[in-house]
């Protein structure tokens, strides 16, 4: 197998005496796409936090293209190509749409050649997420699934190999859950491994060629997306003994 793109070595984590993840491990192939899934409370959002550099780990290692990133800071690993996109998107809402893109592309993007054309750059993004007749608009003025979209196109500006979509579809409709999919799948076949946290099933098993199963900050099953769910231990997770 060729050398994974992210390597996370028994991931530890403590907030007192609570043990949020306990010796957690997890690959990602280049350009794959990988589903993170459990019930809530399960260490998702914390490993998350770990491998974006939001918060500190308590013991274990995270390899990045082969570097150990374990004690960069987050803006270091935007750098190196690892972005997020956040549950509760929160743009500039002063801004258009445009600008909204402009402020990453200039600033956490791994490439700061001044003479780029970040205007052009930014509505090539904005095309990508189908948002490019909405460039002009104020961020102010969206609806919920058009600041999911929004809140991709950001993570996309700096220019990721990897990214980590953090319930990019909660509280969407059937059809916004499809459109989101539909640029995942997109972004994922121009080049980038994707991350995928999600309680709606159907998203995740659609999605992910893989699939991550956290409960109370162990890893309980890893597999394809047939394999996960026919797991007792990941049945009795979600619904009990």
């Amino acid at each position: 197998m060729a050398e994974p793109i992210l390597e996370v070595t028994s991931l530890s984590k403590r907030f007192g005496g609570f043990i949020a993840l306990d010796a957690v491990s997890l690959h990602l192939g280049e350009r794959e796409r990988l589903g993170l899934i459990g019930p809530n409370g399960s260490g998702k959002t914390t490993m998350i936090n770990c491998i974006s550099g939001a918060l500190p780990c308590d013991g274990g290692r995270v390899t990045f293209k082969g570097r150990d990133i374990t004690r960069l800071p987050a803006h270091q690993r935007v750098r190196l190509g690892i972005t997020r996109s956040f549950q509760i998107p929160r743009p500039f809402r002063s801004m258009s749409v445009l600008d909204n893109l402009l402020i990453p592309l200039e600033y956490a993007s791994p490439e700061r050649d001044r003479g780029r054309d970040l205007r052009a750059e930014a509505m090539a993004i904005l095309e990508l997420v189908g948002f490019q007749e909405r460039a002009g608009e104020s961020s102010a003025n969206l609806t919920q699934v058009d600041l999911r979209k929004l809140e991709l196109a950001r993570a996309l500006a700096a220019r990721p190999a990897l990214l980590v979509a953090d319930e990019a579809m909660a509280g969407l409709s059937s059809a916004e859950v499809d459109d989101i999919l539909a640029i995942l799948f997109r972004l994922n076949e121009r080049g980038v491994a994707v991350i995928m946290i999600e309680h709606i099933m159907r998203a995740v098993m659609r999605f992910s060629e893989r699939v991550v199963v956290l409960d109370a900050g162990q890893k309980i099953a890893e597999g394809t997306p047939d394999q996960v769910i026919a797991d007792p231990a990941v049945e009795r997770a979600y619904l009990g003994e």
